[in-house]
């Protein structure tokens, strides 16, 4: 049977079902391991998780979850480098998984205490910045495009033209605030790749946007929807899912992959060293990738899941989205983002810093 035989369900009123989810894998959950302190420090972002995923989890495995929120990977893994404050379980994208796992940050996972791991699509197990997946495992994946409100368009806005290089919108236009994220979208309205290295580019696209930022009313730390959902711009720069989510609270907004191509990203689950809590934090994974665990994460924040079986449970309104599983072509113009090295990563550091400080 469907678990959402009544169609999709809106995320403010996301509550049905989830404590026979819970009752259902307690007895197992409490006996299949080993006895740790019953807590979770969960690092994550903003509208990230289900609606009462750590409830649910709490009754499921005794064990008590804090979440903290990050703005952006650049703030994960800068509080991360300096020493694990006390995390457990954090959820990097892709980029900086590898760029961690160069860094020595994160712990391997136990494959035999994540049995639902076999839920996971086959494809995502091919991960060139994470080789084997001996590191992280998928949580969510998706596209950066904009964000839009319709009535306040004259066209639909199919190009970053509007955000990069047009008065329009001018201070009624948000970009996103991660270095790699704004840069990598500037390079493919100039026609490079999103992961360039040349300090010429780089330098053409950091021109670019100093030109326009008189135009941008903010850059915004992953907030641009709450910006276009309370009024206060027309378009943003924002991630898939975050834009759905405001979508389903105001039919006048909308979004669109630019023709140029962007970014296709996937965040995933990592168990940070000096974790205190592995146990719990494999637990919780575990926890996640059950279908219907899985299932209603994915239906309430609204972004693509890499967890087949939970697909299976979704109805038609969520796996045939074209704005959370982009089509073919849509994907073809798109790139996935890598660890570029610590010399590129110092140009774009420096580049952004010129955009900010202009």
């Amino acid at each position: 049977m469907k678990l959402f035989p009544g169609g999709h369900l809106s995320r403010r009123k996301f509550l049905a079902g989830t404590g026979a989810v819970a009752a259902g894998l307690s007895l197992i959950s409490r006996q299949a391991w080993c006895d740790e302190t019953p807590k979770l420090n969960f690092y994550n972002w903003d509208t990230y998780i289900g609606e009462t995923t750590l409830k649910d989890f709490k009754v499921a495995s005794g064990i008590n979850v804090k979440m903290d929120l990050f703005a952006d990977n650049d703030e994960l893994f800068a509080k991360l480098k300096v020493g694990n404050p006390g995390y457990d379980l954090i959820v990097p994208s892709s980029d900086y998984v590898e760029r961690m796992i160069l860094a020595d940050m994160l712990m391997p996972l136990n494959d035999d205490m994540i049995p639902n791991r076999f839920n996971i699509q086959e494809s995502f197990f091919d991960a060139s910045f994470d080789p084997g997946r001996k590191y992280s495992l998928p949580y969510m994946w998706g596209t950066m495009g904009i964000g839009y409100r319709k009535s306040k368009m004259n066209s639909t806005p199919d190009s970053w033209k509007w955000l990069f290089d047009s008065d329009r919108y001018k201070g009624r236009c948000a970009l996103l605030s991660e270095a790699s994220d704004v840069l990598g979208a500037a390079f493919k309205y100039m026609g490079y790749s999103l992961n360039t290295k040349d300090p010429k580019i780089i330098k053409e696209a950091e021109k670019l946007l100093i030109k326009q930022k008189p135009n941008i009313k903010v850059f915004a730390p992953d907030n641009g929807q709450d910006l276009l959902l309370s009024g206060e711009v027309d378009i943003t720069m924002e991630w898939n899912g975050d834009i759905l989510q405001v979508m389903e609270e105001d039919p006048d907004i909308s979004y669109i992959v630019p023709k140029e191509g962007s970014a296709v990203w996937e965040d995933a689950l990592a168990i940070p060293k000096g974790a205190p809590h592995p146990e719990n934090a494999h637990r919780f994974i575990n926890f996640i990738l059950e279908p219907s665990v899985g299932a209603k994460i994915a239906d309430f924040i609204q972004y693509a899941t890499p967890n087949k079986a939970a697909k299976q449970l979704m109805p038609e309104s969520y796996s045939k989205n074209p704005a959370i599983y982009p089509s073919n072509e849509t994907l073809s113009s798109c790139e996935s983002s890598f660890y570029l090295g610590a010399d590129v990563v110092r140009l774009y550091d420096e580049a952004w810093s010129r955009v900010l400080s202009a």
